[in-house]
């Protein structure tokens, strides 16, 4: 069942496949593909608060911009939070990216073998089968304490509402 309507790109109304995330509620579970091939999942990011960054593709500027003014503000936290930018890029591409922009604070997950992320955060675009842009962060336990869907798929998201909420996040 889809939320038709939940986001526009370029003011076009688009359908997201899954249900949205409730703030205060776990974090579904998921497995994303790193820049290695490795899984990454939910239970490896626990200990730590996390911000999920998701991005339709990074071979597109607002993208661009959100990962690496994410990966800039990041920088001053250093280990202390888990910082992951997900989209539906290849994880090669991915890494391609972030060593020529220099991307040092954040992991890169791809969601492409199954789009189980995007179902499960309910940020799949039914119609692109693409991942509309949304900011996640959990806490240390994996409970979501800030969700931001962004209605409109070109605009960006909230940096500071964002990063207020990792930074307030234990």
């Amino acid at each position: 069942m889809g939320r038709h309507g939940a986001v526009t790109f370029k003011g076009n109304p688009l359908t997201l496949v899954g249900d949205e995330v409730t703030v205060g509620a776990a974090a579904p579970d998921f497995t994303l593909t790193g820049e290695g091939m490795q899984d990454i999942r939910k239970a490896d990011l626990l200990g730590k608060p996390t911000i999920i960054s998701v991005v339709p593709s990074l071979d597109t500027p607002v993208c661009q911009v959100q990962t690496k003014t994410f990966n800039e503000r990041l920088g001053k936290l250093g280990d202390k939070v888990n910082a992951i930018t997900v989209s539906l890029d290849l994880p090669f591409a991915m890494k391609r990216f972030c060593g020529a922009e220099s991307i040092t604070a954040m992991q890169v997950g791809s969601d492409y073998k199954d789009r189980e992320f995007g179902k499960a955060f309910g940020v799949l675009i039914d119609e692109l089968k693409i991942l509309a842009r949304a900011v996640f962060v959990l806490d240390s336990k994996g409970v979501i304490r800030y969700s931001e869907l962004v209605k409109e798929v070109a605009d960006h998201p909230n940096y500071d509402a964002a990063i207020a909420a990792l930074s307030a996040a234990e």
